[in-house]
């Protein structure tokens, strides 16, 4: 029986669905970044956007009060990148997928080692001093050269951090507030907390909870790890299955929400590492040739992203000064007026909740990134 295909975009709007993005949560903070498996985190302030966009009736005090005493935390997670995750989901999430920054640790910092008979001394060393004083990784390499004077210190560092679990402390990350990376251990920060790590195959599911419907290889591009088909083979019987139109099987929860091409998709701004536009290995079902056709540069700014009909439409930065911000926009393909319309509202929303107390003013500039970059340099 040939199976049913999901076309681009009922494709798209059934991973906005999972991703609070057709309709604003109630969900609280805590639920719902475990329903979302975690949002990338790097920068310290970003996020918070992508919960606002999300969650209605966010406060970011409340956040940064969940970040403070450690119901979230920010954790080097999927891609070995920075997630914030709750406290329990780090302990769960991190062993399963160490392995990616273990394996990018053993082709680039590990050659420095001249002796890995030393590295679990290494590690456990680093533990030692980071339970005992939240450091930078500059600063406790140069701890641990205290002890092995012949190995390289940023290896030494860097292997605590991919060979243990490390939390990246408050303030940094907090709401207005500013702060060093620093980090200690999960045992030190989450003291008392436990969590059975999840198994591959429960990850995926909270996946495509949070991403689906998905291939193998969109999996293997959100979590960094290889070699899941197997997996996906034997979830078969609690799946649901489809074909896109490319006729790539596509794999998903039964239940899961599939409301349809039809589904109206109101404008969404997008913080610069929104997991939706990293977390698929084909990311045409929201990314358009558009904005695949920006100059952007690889070292340079991540793009910050507007949704409208549910696809990027244009990219966006806050620019001006605490007493009059401004929020200006550059569409990446013309709009209606009506879809105009929509996106001056919600982007009046967005930077009343960045800049509550300042003068406020929306601007559109035609010419897409390289327009932007100008416009607020």
């Amino acid at each position: 029986m040939a199976m049913e295909v999901l076309d681009r975009r009922a494709l798209n709007r059934a991973t906005l669905a999972r991703q609070l993005l057709l309709d604003r949560s109630a969900m609280g903070v805590p639920e719902a970044v475990e329903h979302l498996a975690g949002l990338q985190a790097q920068t310290p302030h970003s996020w918070y956007v992508g919960l606002w966009t999300r969650l209605r009736d966010f406060t970011p005090a409340g956040a940064s009060d969940l970040l403070a005493d450690g119901r979230l935390v920010r954790v080097a997670a999927m891609r070995s990148t920075i997630h914030l995750m709750t406290g329990r989901d780090a302990l769960a999430v991190r062993p399963l997928v160490a392995v990616v920054g273990e394996r990018m640790w053993a082709t680039n910092f590990g050659r420095r080692l001249t002796n890995l008979d030393d590295l679990s001394s290494i590690v456990a060393e680093g533990c030692r001093i980071l339970a005992a004083e939240p450091l930078t990784f500059a600063e406790l390499g140069k701890r641990l050269a205290e002890r092995w004077p012949g190995h390289d210190a940023a290896a030494m560092a860097q292997a605590v951090r991919v060979f243990e679990t490390l939390i990246q402390v408050p303030p940094r990350g907090q709401w207005g507030r500013s702060g060093r990376a620093l980090h200690t251990t999960a045992a030190a920060w989450l003291p008392g907390l436990s969590a059975e790590p999840l198994t591959v195959a429960e990850l995926l599911l909270r996946y495509l909870g949070s991403f689906g419907p998905a291939t193998v290889r969109d999996m293997q591009t959100w979590s960094g790890l290889t070699r899941l088909g197997e997996v996906v083979d034997g979830l078969r019987p609690r799946l649901v299955t489809f074909a896109d139109d490319q006729g790539r099987e596509l794999f998903d929860l039964p239940d899961a929400p599939r409301p349809g091409a039809d589904a109206p998709a109101p404008a969404r701004f997008l913080y610069d590492f929104d997991n939706l536009l990293l977390s698929h290995a084909d990311r045409t079902r929201v990314v358009t040739p558009e904005y695949t056709g920006q100059p952007f540069d690889p070292n340079g700014p991540m793009p910050a992203v507007v949704l409208v009909d549910g696809t990027t439409a244009g990219v966006w930065r806050v620019g001006g000064t605490r007493q009059r911000a401004e929020l200006v926009i550059a569409p990446l393909r013309r709009l209606t007026e009506r879809e105009l319309d929509d996106v001056t509202a919600e982007g009046g929303r967005l930077l009343a909740f960045l800049h509550p107390k300042a003068a406020r003013t929306v601007r559109l500039v035609e010419g897409g990134w390289p327009a932007l970059l100008a416009a607020t340099a």
